[in-house]
């Protein structure tokens, strides 16, 4: 039967783990765990291929219970009930070590299920998930749980884990394996952090290679055909398109355009464009606002092209926006402003409208006087001072100006007309 080089060659003992040194170094707090011997219920958070699934393995391996492995896109109640109905028997002396994969596709009800046997100890839950916990995993068992966070592993770190599974490879098929400059280095960064990417890519590697006089050759041509566009995590439902997103709009407001162009290119070169084109367009009005207001309808027309002209033609129109925004002036007044007012409105604080401010056509039977509207372009400047606000919020000021040009200039010129200070 088959089985993929990344399974048959994973590590059984902590030494070989392929980075995560932040929790399984000399003394990192999953590893103290583990070798006490007293494994506590666990939540292993982090992308694909870094190596959750096999600490659960070693971890298995060194307790006295009997391990049992689920997966939860496959998994349902009458699965978690088999292994309850085991619980006290002789299948299961010691306990059970449940290593529930992908727990963010089981429900409320399906956790909960859980709950009175991690509670007593009978089962003890390692659980593993993309997502993020604190979002996908229900209160009851987060509360039982301990998080770990598992990281994308470096190209640093992937290095050695690539030239063992070339060795391993190699002595297997009795074949003599040489690599050209650049190869190993070009795996351990072209699988995004992902180990089991990397060990794929040398497998169809050392399968689809042709060997002469007992040697295979693996060329960079070759290599750069097989991880083409696997260098990257990513999920347009998942953390890692909130992650991405949120770094390009960070990068915005930090005025750094090339952060920007490179978050920029990691969502298009998954074909997200509208993820990216609905946080351009929300950074030109919360990030740059006042300070550049022509953003905005700028923005606008190159994200009409982008979506018009689809990728890849699309991405000239973007990266423009994207370069256009990160080197303009930055003002979050309008977000400070429209916050303030909204949140007055939340707390209650609005009031009837002023009787100068409302709709003409209630003037009539019923009403003491007549409106009293001033019509400010009868008056100079196209102003004249008369209350906007409701009476239990006269005098309120959400909006201040920004201490850009553009706002300054708007500042000194409503200052002189009204001969007020701000």
């Amino acid at each position: 039967m088959y089985k993929p080089l990344a399974d048959e060659i994973r590590p059984d003992s902590l030494e070989d783990v392929v980075g995560q040194q932040h929790i399984l170094g000399e003394n990192g707090m999953l590893r103290r765990i583990i070798e006490s011997g007293k494994i506590p219920n666990m939540i292993f958070y982090g992308p694909s291929g870094t190596g959750k699934t096999t600490v659960a393995r070693i971890i298995a391996e060194r307790t006295n219970r009997t391990l049992r492995k689920l997966n939860a896109t496959t998994a349902g109640l009458s699965d978690i009930k088999d292994i309850i109905a085991e619980l006290d028997t002789f299948l299961t002396p010691g306990g059970v070590l449940l290593y529930l994969d992908e727990i963010q596709y089981f429900n409320k009800k399906q956790q909960q299920s859980l709950l009175e046997f991690i509670e007593d100890g009978r089962i003890t839950l390692i659980a593993s998930t993309t997502e993020n916990p604190y979002f996908c995993v229900f209160n009851a068992i987060l509360s039982r749980s301990t998080v770990f966070e598992f990281k994308s592993i470096s190209p640093r770190e992937m290095e050695p884990a690539v030239i063992r599974a070339i060795r391993i490879v190699s002595e297997k098929s009795g074949t003599e394996i040489e690599t050209e400059e650049g190869v190993i280095s070009h795996i351990a960064t072209s699988c995004g952090g992902d180990v089991r990417k990397a060990l794929n890519t040398v497998e169809i590697l050392s399968n689809s290679c042709v060997g002469k006089d007992g040697k295979v050759r693996f060329t960079l041509e070759d290599v750069k055909a097989i991880s083409q566009r696997s260098s990257m995590h990513y999920d347009r439902d998942g953390d890692e398109h909130f992650d991405t997103v949120s770094a390009l709009m960070k990068s915005l407001r930090g005025s750094d355009p090339d952060a920007a162009l490179h978050y920029l290119a990691r969502l298009l070169e998954t074909g997200d464009l509208i993820g990216c084109c609905r946080r351009i367009l929300c950074s030109a009005s919360e990030d740059i606002g006042l300070a550049y207001p022509q953003a905005v309808p700028i923005v606008k027309a190159c994200v009409d092209t982008a979506l018009q002209l689809g990728l890849p033609e699309g991405r000239l129109a973007l990266a423009e926006a994207v370069i256009l925004l990160a080197t303009s002036p930055k003002s979050n007044s309008v977000v400070h402003a429209i916050d303030a007012a909204v949140g007055d409105v939340k707390r209650g604080k609005a009031g009837p409208i002023p009787r100068e401010l409302q709709n003409v056509h209630a003037d009539g039977t019923g009403f003491e006087r007549e409106q009293g509207y001033k019509y400010p372009h009868s008056y100079p400047n196209h102003w004249v001072k008369q209350q906007y606000l409701p009476d239990s919020l006269k005098g309120t000021r959400y909006y201040e100006y920004g201490d850009n040009k553009n706002e300054q200039a708007a500042r000194a010129y409503w200052e002189k007309i009204k001969g007020e200070e701000h």
